[in-house]
């Protein structure tokens, strides 16, 4: 099962400068609740924000953890991915992929289901979703409004 996690506001705006550019506490608590010691897969830039920019020196909060990247680092906290495609290929145990745009963009046509927030307002930033038609592949199957008016947390199935 591949899960693909992301918020995203109307414009389909995720990023600015690779930091998030809105702070909703309830959609923090959503995302941990669906990823926190799950196994994961991110890109590289995705891990260097979480690692100098949210956790700092703190131990990061998934279980297995793999980072797309087509450099020569090696991560003591992680398994280096070189062929995206290939990966979700053999994906055999449930993966939560989180980010960043070019790691979605591969990852969608592996996706078994969406868990999108919704940011009800427009944000600046230079960071996209990567556009697709989400009702040609997917159906909603669940959708809540936040206790914040400005969320709307969704999950879309793929059809089989």
């Amino acid at each position: 099962m591949i899960n693909l996690i992301w918020a995203m506001d109307q414009n389909w705006l995720v990023g600015d400068s690779d930091k998030l550019p809105w702070r909703y506490k309830e959609d923090l608590l959503y995302f941990k609740e669906k990823t926190h010691n799950k196994t994961v897969l991110m890109g590289e830039k995705t891990y260097r924000s979480l690692k100098d920019v949210y956790y700092k020196n703190k131990k990061l909060p998934y279980g297995k953890i793999y980072v797309a990247s087509l450099n020569d680092d090696l991560y003591d906290d992680a398994i280096k991915v070189n062929d995206v495609e290939e990966f979700l290929k053999g994906v055999k145990e449930e993966l939560w992929v989180i980010g960043g745009a070019t790691i979605y963009n591969l990852a969608i046509p592996f996706a078994d289901k969406l868990y999108i927030t919704w940011i009800l307002k427009e944000y600046k930033g230079d960071i996209y979703f990567p556009k697709f038609d989400i009702n040609k592949d997917f159906q909603l199957l669940e959708e809540k409004e936040g206790l914040n008016k400005d969320l709307k947390f969704t999950v879309y199935g793929r059809v089989k």
